[in-house]
């Protein structure tokens, strides 16, 4: 039986390249943060410190996701979906 999905048949997920620059945007935001802290810009500082924290959540769910590892994936027999036996029709 042939495969019938229209997926790559060696897709790979982001998530190296997500955790690339969920860092980057973390590290970037602490040193803005303290470079606005030290220069007395409270405001900024506190928006830098915002988006190095919403950085550092998207590390931890990126890190958590990499450690689940790969999940059920159908085997190459195996359509990813059931096949339509008639065309679909539009509704008007």
């Amino acid at each position: 039986m042939r495969r019938t999905g229209y997926e790559p048949t060696q897709a790979r997920s982001p998530l190296r390249l997500r955790l690339g620059l969920a860092v980057c945007g973390l590290v970037w935001g602490i040193a803005a943060a303290v470079g606005f802290a030290i220069f007395d810009q409270p405001g900024w500082a506190g928006f830098c410190a915002a988006i190095a924290a919403l950085a550092a959540a998207d590390c931890v769910i990126v890190v958590r996701h990499m450690r689940q590892g790969p999940h059920y994936q159908p085997g190459r027999s195996i359509p990813p979906y059931r096949p339509a036996d008639e065309p679909r029709r539009r509704h008007r």
